[in-house]
């Protein structure tokens, strides 16, 4: 990706800048570490995130190649609450990352699922995400569907999406409590 810098945009930093142009979605972060790493020249000369641009520098963006990293079998202990040839329930700890993400490629629960089932699972969302048709948050304790084949994969995908299957979620509250029976209509926020 290349960029002039045009004169109202003079003075911003290099970060700020490459921040805020519209032909990519890249957040700050990534792109400062870019910058560190050299994918992002001024005037053809290496740059610091902080550098003051100035009207007519041309800036250079090489993307570097993202590439995950290999998700591999890892003997997790798993809770399985029913086991068939089409499908996996498994009750996820709290703490657990369902599938790899930045900072969690190892230690998910597709980690663990994979150790149990190997090769036996939905290709549908890919190496990263073999069987998984849904997820809930790390710290959320419940049940989670594994798609052990594409045509499971398929059917459950669309019950979910058609709301043909009932989600139940139950939340543990402390403190107290006016009364002694009610409903909470609210939303649930974390724990911060």
């Amino acid at each position: 990706m290349i960029w002039e810098v045009a004169k109202d945009e003079e003075g911003q930093r290099l970060d700020k800048y490459l921040s805020e142009q519209k032909d990519h979605d890249f957040r700050r972060s990534y792109l400062g570490k870019c910058i560190q790493e050299g994918c992002v020249s001024v005037n053809g000369e290496k740059a610091k995130a902080s550098l003051k641009l100035k009207a007519g520098d041309r800036i250079d963006f090489a993307i570097p190649e993202q590439k995950d990293p290999e998700v591999l079998p890892e003997s997790i202990p798993l809770d399985i609450v029913y086991e068939d040839d089409d499908l996996l329930v498994v009750n996820k700890e709290r703490g657990m990352v369902v599938h790899p993400a930045a900072g969690h490629y190892s230690g998910t629960l597709v980690n663990a699922v994979l150790a149990h089932a190997g090769s036996s699972l939905s290709s549908i969302n890919g190496v990263n995400r073999p069987g998984i048709v849904h997820r809930i948050d790390k710290d959320t304790t419940g049940l989670l569907l594994i798609c052990k084949n594409d045509l499971s994969h398929q059917s459950l995908a669309k019950q979910l999406e058609e709301h043909s299957i009932t989600r139940r979620y139950h939340a543990l509250v402390f403190g107290k409590i006016k009364e002694e029976e009610g409903t909470i209509s609210a939303p649930i926020g974390r724990d911060e």
